[in-house]
């Protein structure tokens, strides 16, 4: 039986391959004259709102992205630029926010506007929008983006004030979040929680048609208020179309037929037949496929709970131990074919300002077992052992981990748990060696150190380690402090360095953004939060 099976399984998993064939051989040869001014793509996790107060999901962050505009919004480096704002100041105290507004930013047509049916954006508006994000009735996800502001106010029509309770430098990068879109009062006020399926912004697109589980339409705003270097109004694309296919295989299919444009991510079931083990495009796709990658803001890694009674994980030696013993490089090849960057920085994600990559661990395994030996001769202990408790998708990564550090004469147990149970058990000071993962909550480095704050000691923060350090904890406070850019991120570098010395993780590796669009797609480009922007795209 089983080698019928497999055979069974080798003849379905051909017939994929040559589906993919004919696909891409013949994907080109059902093209309209107007395909060339429609985006294609599929959001198989379908969309919950079109409010960007509840801008919660990937899913839901990439179709309000092309409908609204905030204060500020980020480009591809991570660096806050102007948006509906186009300047700002900020007080010595790093406490008042002021920010000046464009006057030729208008919202998309909606007959509720009178005569012209648009009006220009204020200050006003911000103020309402803002408040809105507070409103316990409405119970926006994102109302804690606004923890740390202390007041905001419109001036007049064109100054917007924000004053904060304390300094946070990462604040303008809160605002870059979709949460903090501008909405009109007269049309959320008029349509209610349908202003979910009904939305009015400002931004590159506006809403057209939406049913809901079936496809989703998007139109070019003419009147949007951002231009290309030569002076062209954006976007350049006359329409979006979202369709919600729910498997990633079939999106797939559909990407190679050339009925969609653009795929977002790998699914396991099919990644051997698209990418070589070292993450390249297999061949099959090169003629066709353009495929761009760059780093995510994911630190996957594996934490010690520093407040552990066992002797194994409060010792530095075999922390190091575990550090040095095993190969990121192969790991990556080996599990993820390719994807992702192997961790021989700190615990601050490439692709952060603040990263360095010289700080971490590189692969030393005669350093490891040494330090392994030191061990055992220090504290008597024959038989040093560890246990990686972790879930059943990262068991790989694991069980890899265990053959590699076994070798330095460490005995590694590994102990598979559902992830709810981790979830509380690391929170709740229960696991002495853990797998976790750290995704930005808003891209900057700050939200990785909150990690090692002392006074973030879960379940309270998201100081699973509970490490705690004095010079650490200064330099954190004053970073809060500090309003020029690049001395901000010299700090921060320098505490990723004294974590990484102090080793309460072993940071494994970065997230990859992986994308796929047909060759004809240009100007499309990645960014480490993955944001989906569409208005520099064109189509060949």
């Amino acid at each position: 039986m089983e080698s019928i099976s497999r055979r069974i399984n080798i003849s379905i998993h051909s017939l994929v391959v040559c589906i993919l064939l004919v696909c891409f051989s013949c994907g080109n040869s059902s093209k309209t004259n107007n395909d060339h001014l429609v985006f294609r793509y599929n959001e198989h996790k379908n969309i919950g709102s079109l409010d960007p107060a509840f801008s919660k999901d990937i899913a839901d962050i990439w179709a309000t992205n092309q409908l609204f505009n905030g204060l500020v919004q980020m480009d591809d480096q991570m660096k806050v630029l102007p948006c509906i704002a186009n300047s700002w100041t900020i007080s010595d105290d790093a406490l008042v926010y002021t920010f000046s507004l464009r006057k030729d930013v208008n919202f998309h047509k909606h007959q509720l506007f009178g005569k012209d049916s648009t009006r220009t954006v204020t200050a006003y508006d911000f103020e309402y929008s803002l408040n809105r994000l507070r409103d316990t009735q409405l119970a926006s996800p994102g109302s804690w983006v606004l923890q740390k502001v202390d007041d905001f106010k419109a001036i007049n029509d064109s100054i917007f004030e924000i004053k904060l309770n304390q300094p946070f430098p990462a604040f303008l990068g809160l605002l870059t979040m979709k949460y903090c879109s501008v909405v009109p009062k007269e049309i959320v006020e008029h349509y209610g929680s349908d202003f979910r399926s009904n939305p009015i912004g400002t931004g590159p697109f506006l809403f057209k048609r939406w049913e809901e589980n079936l496809k989703l339409v998007f139109r070019k705003n003419s009147s949007y208020f951002e231009v290309d270097n030569q002076g062209q109004t954006l976007p350049y694309l006359e329409a979006v179309s979202i369709t919600f296919l729910p498997d990633k295989q079939s999106e797939f299919l559909q990407f190679a037929q050339g009925n969609i444009d653009f795929v977002s991510g790998l699914d396991a079931s099919y990644k051997d037949e698209i990418l070589t083990a070292d993450g390249q495009l297999r061949q099959l796709y090169t003629n066709d496929v353009n495929m761009i990658r760059g780093p995510y803001l994911n630190t996957e890694y594996l934490a010690f709970y520093m407040d552990s009674k066992v002797s194994e994980i409060q010792s530095e030696l075999i922390r190091k131990a575990v550090n040095y013993g095993f190969d990121r490089h192969k790991m990556m090849v080996y599990l993820r074919n390719g994807v992702g960057i192997p961790a021989n920085g700190g615990f601050i994600p490439k692709g952060l300002p603040g990263y360095n990559e010289t700080i971490g661990f590189d692969y030393q395994p005669e350093k490891a077992k040494d330090l392994v030996a030191q061990f055992k001769k220090e504290t008597g202990i024959a038989n040093p052992e560890i246990t990686i408790t972790t879930t059943s998708n990262y068991l790989s990564f694991c069980e890899y981990i265990q053959r590699e550090i076994q070798k330095t004469g460490l005995n590694v147990k590994v102990d598979v748990i559902p992830a709810a149970t981790l979830k509380d058990a690391k929170a709740n000071g229960k696991l002495d060696m853990f797998r976790a993962s750290w995704v930005a909550d808003y891209p900057d480095a700050e939200n990785y150190l909150s990690l090692y704050y002392s006074k973030n000691f879960a379940p309270n923060g998201p100081n699973y380690t509970h490490f705690k350090d004095e010079q650490f904890d200064l330099w954190y406070e004053e970073a809060y402090t500090i309003t020029n850019t690049e001395k901000r991120e010299q700090l921060y570098s320098k505490m990723d360095s004294l974590v990484m010395q102090k080793t309460p993780v072993i940071v494994m590796f970065y997230d990859e953004v992986l994308r796929f669009t047909r060759k004809n797609v240009s100007g499309l480009g990645i960014n480490p939060i993955n944001l989906l922007d569409l208005k520099r795209v064109k189509k060949n």
